[in-house]
């Protein structure tokens, strides 16, 4: 089967201090970083012996894991592997570059997000240009704040016009219509973003074809259901695996509500679910009107 895993180990610290993050500068432990590491390599020897699946692997950690030198080797590592259909990491895109010679970028894929404020923003279009000119795979976005409006227009400026840039709604805030337009603009499935969507008692392919995995291997549908299926390295997930309704009221993240079989997402990333790249990106900007109409909150 075509299996998809959200892995998001102990790692909890970053190197960027924003102030919409729970994590921003926090520091880990040298314990918590042996136990993440750990945690990781095992999570890597499991995919490497896998024959039975063809596996995509995002990797969703609270804290920016590319400075760490054992995300860089894994991310490299599954990408090489004949059955690791795509592997992607969320990323401040504050590490160097250079380790990316490495990896098959047929398959590895970067999703970056620019924090304005933490970073020169020459750096970072820097970094974004490198990773053109390197033919890999790579979306960028930015928090929808209102004073972060006029950096998102110049990153669609300046970016080449194959990047597609993606906006995240604001967690708390609310999008006046003049406001959502503005935003629109620039990501025309911004609309997506605008509201939670409704999730209640809908299908999602969470919980069958899509997994969460988090550092001791418990595997749950996804990050934001607590409820455990089983666990990755004793097997006992396979059994879990089938068809389910979301038991939540509403999904309000991309990495949550793209899997909701409600939602048409999945033809509008074909190809580039997990890195968040549109199928037809630029002609994105064309798709029907009520294909960009979210679901009610």
């Amino acid at each position: 089967m075509d299996l998809t895993l959200l892995y998001r180990g102990p790692l909890a610290s970053c190197d960027y201090d924003c102030p919409y993050c729970p994590f921003a500068k926090r520091r880990d432990s040298r314990e918590r970083l042996r136990a993440d590491r750990e945690s990781l390599e095992r999570f890597a020897d499991w995919a490497a012996e896998q024959r039975e699946d063809r596996l995509s692997v995002l990797f969703t950690p609270w804290g920016e894991g590319l400075v760490r030198s054992w995300y860089r080797h894994t991310l490299a590592g599954l990408s090489r592997l004949p059955h690791v259909a795509r592997v992607a990491i969320q990323t401040n895109l504050s590490c160097r570059t250079g380790w990316l010679d490495d990896a098959d970028t047929d398959t590895l894929a970067l999703w970056c997000t620019y924090h304005p404020g933490q970073t020169p923003y020459g750096r970072f279009l820097a970094r974004c240009r490198e990773l053109a000119d390197k033919g890999v795979r790579h979306s960028v976005g930015i928090v929808g704040l209102p004073g972060h409006l006029h950096h998102a227009r110049r990153l669609r400026a300046d970016l080449p016009e194959h990047v597609y840039l993606w906006v995240n709604a604001a967690e708390g805030h609310a999008y006046t219509d003049e406001e959502a337009d503005r935003w629109t603009a620039i990501d025309p499935l911004f609309p997506y973003s605008r509201h939670p969507h409704r999730s209640a008692g809908l299908p999602c392919r969470t919980g069958e074809s899509v997994v969460s995995v988090d550092g001791a291997g418990t595997v749950r549908r996804c990050h934001f259901v607590p409820a455990p299926l089983g666990n990755l390295y004793d097997g006992s997930w396979r059994a879990a695996l089938r068809p389910r309704p979301c038991p939540l009221t509403a999904c309000d993240c991309h990495i949550g509500y793209v899997h909701l079989e409600s939602l048409p997402l999945y033809d509008v990333f074909a190809g580039g679910v997990l890195e968040r790249i549109p199928a037809s990106w630029p002609g994105a900007v064309a798709a029907p009107a009520q294909r960009l109409t979210p679901t009610p909150p």
